[in-house]
């Protein structure tokens, strides 16, 4: 009897204590690395936390079904996805923990060292297809790209390409580490990918966004003094009546100490 009541004991405070079951995080393969080791650095403190990618739209559509109790996305909430929220009786919270300077980035071998956003447009959209083209070699131009469900991927399209549709012959990847081996392992390739992922197996261009007057690399610094063009804020969506359990980690997010990690993985603080 006496251990009938220690078990029932033990799995009412179980119950009693929600904040410590673990909260999932899911999305953004752009902000996994900085929720990774923000989780990290929560679950010190005794929090728990879970984090998957997979993209910002698999993170939403996590959201929308109360599959996850964040979604991580690299991009605002679509209206339609806010529509589905609404028709599933939900109301959703937007909170900006960071931002992001979306690199693009070559093979190391590759000699151009820099872009305007026309040439990257010209060869997002396949009109340039070679590298000489652009004051490279004589060499095919390989072009990488997030898939659909990417929030980076419509960034990138909304900024760089002014809309209009990437070429059918860009390679959709599942993943942005999937890029940056791809692109590693191909001279003529060339990608985007979040600041965080950068680093020297590949090589990240200069950009220009005013015709080639001024050319600016990614750089938190270049982000922070804004003469580097392509940033992005990075978002935490969650469902409102979920608050009381994620705003803590969501609090330690916006933190000093969270912030730090922020600048720590490689993006930029909000604050």
């Amino acid at each position: 009897m006496k251990a009938r009541k220690i078990i029932l004991a033990i799995a009412l405070v179980a119950l009693s204590m929600p904040t410590l079951n673990a909260q999932k995080v899911k999305g953004s393969d752009t902000v996994l690395p900085l929720s990774q080791k923000e989780a990290e650095a929560y679950g010190k403190k005794g929090g728990k936390i879970t984090v998957t990618g997979g993209g910002s739209g698999v993170g939403l559509a996590a959201l929308i079904d109360g599959s996850t109790d964040i979604a991580q996305s690299s991009r605002k909430m679509k209206f339609d996805e806010k529509a589905k929220m609404s028709e599933a009786g939900k109301q959703v919270r937007e909170v900006i923990i960071a931002y992001d300077a979306l690199a693009v980035v070559v093979n190391p071998a590759n000699k151009v060292s820099q872009l305007t956003r026309e040439q990257l447009e010209g060869i997002f959209t396949g009109k340039i297809k070679n590298w000489k083209e652009v004051g490279g070699e004589d060499l095919k131009i390989v072009v990488y790209s997030r898939e659909t469900s990417s929030g980076t991927y419509e960034f990138f399209k909304e900024s760089v390409l002014k809309n209009k549709n990437y070429a059918s012959t860009v390679l959709s990847m599942p993943a942005t580490g999937a890029i940056i081996q791809s692109i590693k392992q191909t001279k003529g390739a060339i990608g985007y990918v979040g600041l965080a992922y950068v680093n020297n197996t590949v090589k990240d261009l200069k950009v220009s966004y005013n015709k080639g007057k001024t050319y600016a690399d990614a750089s938190v610094a270049n982000a922070k003094n804004k003469t580097y063009p392509i940033v992005r804020p990075l978002y935490y969506y969650y469902e409102l009546k979920k608050e009381k359990q994620v705003k803590p980690f969501i609090n330690f997010v916006l933190s000093a100490e969270g912030q730090a990690i922020v600048s720590k993985v490689g993006y930029i603080p909000v604050k």
